[in-house]
């Protein structure tokens, strides 16, 4: 289990915890001129172990993705690129990054589940990154508020979830999370 803060809380996130913390975002660039971006090294001193890449919010070009992707690799951050189609992920498997999350946009943060809305898109990606890379690992993302949810992603051949509003919108965001967790136990 791994949360993603805003880039402004990374430090606190991790100071005050013992959570494993990704960025939310990198900027592929190197140390000097770059007023405003999200340097790389800088999230791993703070202690970021990982990052999204094209989320859904900031969705990126194909060229851009796989820029980040080496970047992160270069400094040891691991990758979850987020795509929204199985064409995207079969593409994105291509740059080997550690993981790949199937969301498809029109059902993020609508309660309703990938995994029970549109199964053959959680499969397919699955199948797909498969037959490029078996040992990326694919997670759904996209409605998932239950641990019903979560199973039925397992149940597709996903390795795990990602999730946002499922959580931080729940009355008990803790209670939320170990719901969630229990369903990754076999």
């Amino acid at each position: 289990m791994a949360v993603s803060p805003q880039t402004v809380n990374l430090d606190a996130v991790i100071r005050a915890s013992n959570a494993t913390v990704f960025a939310q975002h990198i900027d592929p660039i190197d140390p000097g001129r770059n007023t405003g971006h999200i340097l790389p090294e800088a999230l791993v001193e703070v202690g970021c172990i990982g990052t999204l890449i094209s989320h859904s919010e900031r969705r990126l070009e194909i060229d851009a993705i796989e820029k980040r992707i080496v970047k992160a690799k270069e400094v040891g951050l691991m990758q979850v690129v987020c795509v929204d189609t199985v064409d995207r992920g079969r593409t994105v498997a291509h740059f080997n990054p550690d993981a790949i999350a199937i969301e498809p946009t029109e059902l993020i943060g609508t309660g309703i589940p990938v995994s029970k809305a549109k199964p053959e898109v959680v499969s397919g990606a699955v199948e797909a990154v498969r037959n490029v890379d078996r040992e990326i690992k694919v997670l759904c993302g996209a409605g998932i508020t239950s641990s019903q949810d979560v199973a039925a992603a397992l149940k597709l051949g996903a390795k795990g979830v990602l999730v946002a509003s499922g959580v931080v919108k729940a009355d008990s965001p803790y209670e939320k999370m170990l719901d969630l967790a229990q369903a990754m136990i076999p």
